[in-house]
């Protein structure tokens, strides 16, 4: 198959948290359950009602969404954007890779706490189930060039976008948005790889 045929569904990735159980019992309290408010593409995982406020040296996030379920470490991403309205320098990583990554103060309605590591600006990437990267020829971590917004004003060609592949992921190209304002492109967009 022509990799360069496939249109490959867009999801774009606004702010939002993960929690630990731990940073979840603190900030919403013991016992208390995430209540979904949607799914999202990607199997198993969905938006809450609950949100959080981000705070750092410079400004405040206020309404944060959270995504469950949760995880073993509190992941939050955030764009270039919000960071530079936060007065913080996170690093772009791979979901998880959250070693020296920046911190900020999270406020939920039954406590607060400081993050000191966590805070990441998401390497743009694309999700495959492992028949849809066998059937385009994907290798996971392989680095593809995607190009968004074709034919639009704005059409851009994202370099370095890694490929995951998982049996628990669905076909989807994620990227921040800054990164789809940049091209103005919206979740429901297609791409292709170039």
């Amino acid at each position: 198959m022509n990799r360069a045929e496939v249109a490959i569904p867009v999801g774009v990735s606004n702010r939002h948290v993960h929690l630990s159980q731990e940073h979840w019992d603190i900030l919403f309290g013991i016992g208390a359950e995430p209540r979904k408010f949607r799914s999202v593409v990607q199997p198993g995982f969905y938006a809450c009602y609950e949100t959080v406020d981000l705070v750092g040296p410079k400004g405040k996030l206020e309404k944060v969404r959270l995504i469950a379920p949760h995880r073993p470490k509190t992941q939050i991403e955030i764009s270039k954007t919000d960071a530079g309205m936060l007065g913080i320098k996170p690093p772009v990583r791979d979901s998880g890779k959250l070693e020296g990554s920046a911190g900020v103060q999270v406020i939920g309605p039954r406590g607060s706490l400081e993050v000191k590591e966590g805070v990441i600006l998401a390497k743009r990437h694309i999700h495959f189930a492992p028949e849809e990267a066998a059937a385009m020829g994907i290798r996971e971590g392989e680095y593809v060039q995607v190009r968004a917004g074709a034919e639009g004003e704005r059409e851009l060609v994202f370099k370095k976008v890694l490929c995951r592949i998982s049996d628990k992921f669905k076909l989807e190209f994620h990227l921040d948005a800054d990164e789809a304002n940049a091209s103005l492109v919206k979740t429901g967009d297609q791409v292709k790889i170039v």
